[in-house]
C-alpha cells in the first residue's frame, strides 16, 4: 500500500519538524511548506490526500490558501486548520470556507493524526 502523502503548510519549522516526524512514524509521506504560496504550489505539484493549514503565514495566509482551494480550484481536498486562533468568529469563518476540522494550537501531533484520519474515511465514505 502507498504512503499517504499529506502538506503541513505551517512557517513555524519547530512545528513543521515536530508533526512531520510523528506522521513519518505513522507511514505517511510528508511534504512542508512554510508560506502560503508555496502551499498552493505544492497542493498543485504534489496532490497531497490531506493539507493541514496554518492560518497565520507569511506572502499569503492560510485563509486565502483556503479560499483558493474552495472557490478557484473548487477542491473538495480535506483542509484541516491549525492555528493559535482560538476565536469562535476564525472556527466560524474556516467552517464557512469548508474546512474539515479545526484545531487549536498546541496541538499534539497525536490529536492531527487522528484528525487526518477522520476526514479521509469521511471523504472516502462520501465518495
Amino acid at each position: 500500500m502507498m504512503a499517504v502523502k499529506i502538506l503541513i503548510a505551517d512557517d513555524e519549522p519547530q512545528i513543521t519538524e515536530i508533526l512531520k516526524h510523528a506522521f513519518l512514524r505513522e507511514g505517511f509521506e510528508v511534504v512542508i511548506a512554510s508560506d502560503g504560496r508555496q502551499a498552493r504550489e505544492l497542493i498543485d505539484k504534489e496532490s497531497p490526500a490531506v493539507v493541514i493549514l496554518d492560518l497565520m503565514m507569511p506572502v499569503e495566509d492560510g485563509w486565502q490558501v483556503l479560499r483558493w482551494l474552495r472557490q478557484e480550484k473548487k477542491s473538495a481536498l480535506p483542509v484541516i486548520i491549525m492555528s493559535a486562533k482560538d476565536e469562535m468568529t476564525d472556527l466560524r469563518a474556516s467552517y464557512d470556507l469548508a474546512a474539515d476540522h479545526y484545531a487549536v494550537k498546541p496541538v499534539l501531533p497525536q490529536e492531527l493524526i487522528k484528525a487526518v484520519r477522520t476526514v479521509m474515511l469521511i471523504k472516502e465514505q462520501s465518495t
